[in-house]
């Protein structure tokens, strides 16, 4: 018998929360549901989700700082999942670590595949949570570039002085798009597909964001990169070769 993956939804919304948990759970999942950042942080410590669905309109509190800390301090699938639609508010949640954004009022069917998707880029390695024990895997492939490290099978990054650098899922999965495709210049769309399995919407800047914060976790200089430069026009291009 398998242990079903957990998710935790934070929103105050009872109606919402209601619905979340029972068609969640309906799909095979166990769902915990939560009203507060200090409840949520309570069960990440007792019982660590593989995901959290995060409402940012919590009362009281700041949604933005919630999603901070749990980047932070675990590791784990993040989701916000909110009313609030305005652009700015969706590069901040890109731009704190969440590995999809999605608003109210969402399909239910839409939301499964985000969440399908950021487990499945998880992956066994990773996941805090869920299922029996995954079957070997393919051989370790591990990518090299001026002293970096990237181990696409144990999802680790290595940097030229030893330590691991943390990274969002979304994040880690851009980073193997261009060490996979190293030289060549990567439209935005091509690499929203690559990572997300969508198409870009009008203005969708989840590329740009995402790219801005590896920058800073490998360029020396991020206002000046090396590594990930900007193709105008056309998208980026991965510069230095990869072994």
């Amino acid at each position: 018998m398998t242990t079903a993956q957990h998710i935790a939804v934070l929103d105050d919304e009872p109606d919402i929360t209601a619905l979340l948990c029972s068609y969640l759970q309906g799909q095979g999942f166990r769902v915990s549901a939560v009203h507060s950042g200090a409840a949520l942080m309570s069960l990440m410590t007792a019982d660590a989700p593989a995901l959290v669905l995060l409402d940012l309109g919590l009362p009281g509190e700041d949604g933005f700082s919630i999603a901070r800390q749990l980047r932070e301090h675990h590791r784990c699938g993040l989701i916000i999942v909110t009313g609030r639609g305005d652009a700015i508010d969706k590069v901040v949640g890109l731009e704190v670590g969440a590995d999809d954004y999605v608003t109210k009022p969402f399909d239910l069917r839409e939301l499964l595949a985000r969440i399908k998707a950021v487990l499945r880029r998880l992956g066994p390695a990773e996941a805090p949570a869920g299922g029996a024990p995954a079957p070997a895997g393919p051989p370790r492939q591990q990518h090299n570039f001026l002293g970096w490290t990237l181990d696409t099978a144990a999802r680790r990054l290595t940097a030229p002085g030893g330590q691991d650098v943390t990274l969002t899922t979304g994040e880690f999965d851009l980073l193997v798009a261009f060490v996979q495709h190293a030289g060549r210049v990567l439209s935005r769309d091509f690499l929203l597909e690559n990572t997300r399995g969508r198409e870009a919407a009008p203005f969708d800047r989840t590329i740009d964001v995402q790219v801005g914060r590896l920058r800073k976790k490998l360029e020396a200089d991020a206002e000046n990169p090396q590594i990930i430069k900007s193709v105008r026009g056309a998208g980026y291009i991965f510069v230095p070769p990869v072994t």
